[in-house]
């Protein structure tokens, strides 16, 4: 490799990095592996002393409360990573953590209590490691090789689908044929195996450590800025800061009408709303009081947490498939297919593969072909551009999926297969969204906060799950019942155009905001320390 490639950036790929990719595949596999079966468990075994009416709903609030610890998870795990323990150390133990509570499901398969301390573990660990594991991934760059970094998370987001897809196929097989002690017991056994191949690399990794009492804290820099006072001057920014506080405490305070979730969620969303404009407005009297470097690092901080804010509504439109998506199915004619002489029918659950499926095609597809193409007519696709082009494509495939509801409303008999179009285009926006958002993510956080910027991805995750939890407990509502009946559609319709025109507004928002970023390069330097260099063209995005 030459000094030019290298100064370039275009140096080789580190050796270690096949090691984190194959413990990437094996976790993903443990986890949708048991996550796909979890639901039909609770239903069919462990909660048959619950009334069968009621057992459905039971089932669907353990697992999502399950869901929402997993990605409440990544803030610890971020944090004991950049204060304490370091990225490798941590992903380590809560490995050791996830497989226990794997074990605990398999051993506890008739025992309430210790099935729910097993999905505890499993929240724990799969939440505390998930991102750390991606900022890892960064830590093995610097400046030498780091335009390599794009092709690794493409390959690290491609092995999430590999490991995604082929448990969707297999696992309920396991459960139907093997019962549940043996198909809990084999996400358990490559969750095993996915640590061990991560212990063998441990020689081989660049290890960052992390930065104990740093008095330049990210947090110590926003509260320095937050209670600084300037002669003569008022401080606006702690007003906005405490307003939020305010009014995260009046929503914990309404638990009991809009259920735990949606208010610690709404909760958790306005402190970081708030908090992150009040430290926003005041950040320059932290100058003097704090290096340049840490309150520039904050300011960039602030501006990724914009960007992650204006995700959440992508994620809103992508977890349904899951659930909206499924229950339209249900109303469509499955069809007998023929495969190399094997005949089978579609099932509306087996839907969900085709997701994973279309993104390991779809990622050498973009790199090879369409990405070339944009710059050969001269469109760059930087990240934040490919990002704005993935949350429209979502709306795209909700306009879709709601013509087909308006169909079906109409009388017209639809096969399952026309959700394959949809499927396409709403995965389609999920490569150029998701594994462009763990480039970006790490690319742009400071040395310090990598991990917990990485928690904050995730966290996205939680939030735009939020949105729909909101929109759903809205449509309750007499009022809003009547304005959906003058619109002449039905109220699944309704809100399937509503989440179509909330994905384009904000990928309108996410590209006018994209014009005004500055991106920033926080790859490591070649001699192991951390290289930031802010852009000089704001519009490059």
């Amino acid at each position: 490799m030459s000094q030019a490639d290298q100064h370039a950036g275009n140096g080789p790929l580190p050796r270690q990095i096949p090691y984190i990719i194959a413990n990437e595949g094996c976790e993903r596999f443990s986890f949708y592996g048991m996550r796909n079966i979890l639901t039909p468990f609770l239903i069919s075994t462990l909660l048959l002393f619950i009334p069968l009416e009621d057992r459905a709903s039971e089932a669907k609030h353990v697992f999502h409360t399950f869901v929402i610890g997993v990605y409440f998870f990544p803030l610890l795990g971020g944090w004991l990573a950049d204060r304490f323990f370091g990225k490798y150390n941590t992903i380590f133990w809560l490995s050791l953590v996830y497989v226990a509570g794997h074990a605990c499901l398999a051993i506890f398969e008739d025992n309430l209590k210790g099935f729910y301390f097993g999905l505890f573990l499993i929240a724990l660990g799969s939440g505390g490691i998930k991102p750390l594991v991606s900022a890892f991934v960064g830590d093995q760059f610097d400046q030498t090789n780091k335009k390599r970094a794009k092709v690794v998370y493409d390959a690290f987001y491609w092995m999430i689908n590999f490991g995604s897809f082929f448990a969707s196929l297999l696992m309920p097989l396991f459960l139907k044929n093997y019962g549940p002690a043996v198909a809990f017991g084999i996400p358990g056994i490559l969750m095993a195996v996915a640590t061990m191949i991560f212990w063998l690399g441990n020689k081989k990794y660049v290890h960052v450590q992390p930065q104990k009492h740093n008095p330049d804290s990210f947090t110590n820099v926003a509260r320095t800025a937050l209670l600084a006072r300037k002669p003569g001057q008022s401080r606006p920014g702690l007003t906005v800061a405490l307003i939020g506080a305010a009014a995260a405490v009046a929503s914990l305070c309404m638990s009991f009408s809009w259920g735990f979730v949606i208010a610690a969620c709404t909760a958790l969303v306005l402190l970081l709303a708030f908090g992150g404009i009040g430290t926003a407005m005041q950040l320059e009297r932290a100058r003097g009081a704090h290096p340049d470097e840490a309150v520039e690092g904050v300011r960039a901080v602030l501006r990724i947490l914009v960007v992650f804010a204006l995700v959440t509504p992508f994620w809103s439109l992508f977890d349904q498939k899951a659930s909206t998506w499924i229950l339209q199915a249900n109303n469509m004619q499955s069809p007998m297919l023929s495969l190399f002489g094997w005949e089978f029918k579609v099932l509306p659950a087996q839907m969900q593969a085709v997701n994973p499926l279309l993104v390991m095609l779809l990622i050498p597809f973009n790199n090879f072909a369409i990405f070339p193409l944009l710059r050969k007519i001269g469109i760059e696709p930087t990240p934040l551009r490919r990002m704005t082009a993935g949350i429209a494509l979502s709306g795209l495939a909700w306009i879709i999926i709601g013509w087909i509801q308006l169909s079906m409303d109409a009388g017209t008999p639809m096969s399952i297969l026309w959700q394959l179009l949809p499927y396409a285009v709403l995965t389609m926006g999920e490569v150029l969204v998701s594994a462009t958002g763990l480039e970006f993510a790490y690319s742009q956080a400071p040395a310090p906060m990598k991990g917990s910027i990485m928690s904050f991805w995730t966290l996205a995750v939680t939030v735009g799950n939020l949105w729909v939890l909101i929109v759903n407990s809205s449509v309750k509502n007499e009022a809003v019942l009547g304005h959906i009946a003058t619109s002449g559609m039905s109220v699944i319709a309704f809100q399937m155009f509503f989440f179509a025109g909330f994905a384009l507004l904000t990928a309108l928002a996410f590209g006018l905001y994209a014009t005004r970023y500055r991106m920033v390069d926080n790859y490591r330097s070649d001699d192991g320390q951390t290289q930031t260099c802010y852009g000089t063209v704001p519009t490059k995005s």
